[in-house]
């Protein structure tokens, strides 16, 4: 790994303008670790994940912000000791403007400019009242904030091809995504989902609504039965398809089940890539191997 990236500041370096570039960008997203002990795992697979040439990797947060410390540390890390152009995500419950334009600031000042806008989970135990008098109660104040404090900075937001469980009006949920665009979005990446036609619809959708930036289809392999449960709790309203659900409950073992898992993403990323989706986005859960085994399967591995 080289000891430092490239300038981001460089609108070449913009995700948005990345995106456009290549024929299907491939991206990756992992979660900061909590010990140093998986912290030099995850750099192991950012290692082996980094000759597939990603056109980003993202990194998150937790839960109402809970590891924004660890996030921030993880992002310049790789800012500092790779070539990879690093997104980071924000996410405003719980944070006040001062804060957000500090940490902003702080990621600018090392030339990195691109950020994931997100609203996030609020605590467990906070009445959704509250969350109406935060600085950013939505994701769109976030995103106007951003846009009018650092104007340069490239603003990527989230959709949910099947639907966010808080705002259960499908036209009204279209109609804020296009005005997340028109406040200065320049890329969409999805919820994960395992059934493409839910994705394909919802593109039109937007394209009908003259939302034309990249939108990213989210893929996360099935690994394991209790995997796919948490994925559930995690994300409610994630269609599980009923030849995918019988294919698991045929196999006890979750090494059968990671194999029917990890060939369901291959056949979703090679349709994917067929109907010529802007990118594919993976949920590595900070493991390489599901990644790379899919795409080896799909050739896209000199060995």
């Amino acid at each position: 790994m080289n000891e430092k990236s490239a300038d981001s500041t460089d609108p070449k370096q913009r995700v948005g303008n990345l995106i456009d570039r290549e024929e299907t960008s491939i991206s990756f997203e992992f979660f900061p670790p909590k010990t140093e002990q998986a912290s030099e795992t995850l750099f192991r697979s950012i290692e082996r994940l980094a000759p597939l040439n990603p056109t980003f990797v993202s990194v998150t947060y937790g839960a109402g912000g809970t590891t924004r410390k660890l996030t921030h540390e993880l992002v310049l890390r790789i800012r500092k000791m790779t070539n990879l152009t690093v997104v980071p995500h924000m996410t405003c419950v719980g944070c006040s403007k001062d804060e957000m334009a500090r940490i902003i600031g702080e990621y600018v000042d090392e030339g990195i400019n691109n950020i994931l806008a997100l609203r996030g989970d609020p605590p467990q135990d906070q009445d959704p009242n509250e969350c109406e008098q935060e600085a950013f109660p939505y994701a769109l104040d976030l995103i106007k904030f951003i846009k009018e404090e650092f104007p340069n900075v490239c603003v990527g937001a989230a959709c949910y091809p099947e639907g966010h469980k808080e705002t259960p009006n499908r036209l009204r949920e279209m109609d804020l995504l296009k005005e997340k665009v028109d406040s200065g979005v320049e890329w969409l990446v999805s919820q994960m989902f395992f059934d493409n036609h839910e994705f394909y619809d919802f593109r039109s959708r937007c394209r009908m609504l003259g939302i034309d930036v990249p939108i990213l289809a989210g893929v996360m392999p099935i690994t394991s039965k209790q995997g796919m449960d948490k994925m559930a709790e995690l994300s409610p309203g994630t269609r599980f398809p009923a030849n995918l659900l019988q294919a698991i409950d045929r196999v006890e073992d979750d090494s059968l089940v990671r194999n029917v898992g990890i060939q369901w993403a291959t056949q979703q990323v090679l349709d994917l890539l067929a109907n010529e989706v802007d990118g594919v986005h993976f949920y590595t859960l900070n493991r390489s191997k599901p990644t790379l085994e899919i795409h080896r399967n799909l050739g896209l591995i000199n060995e």
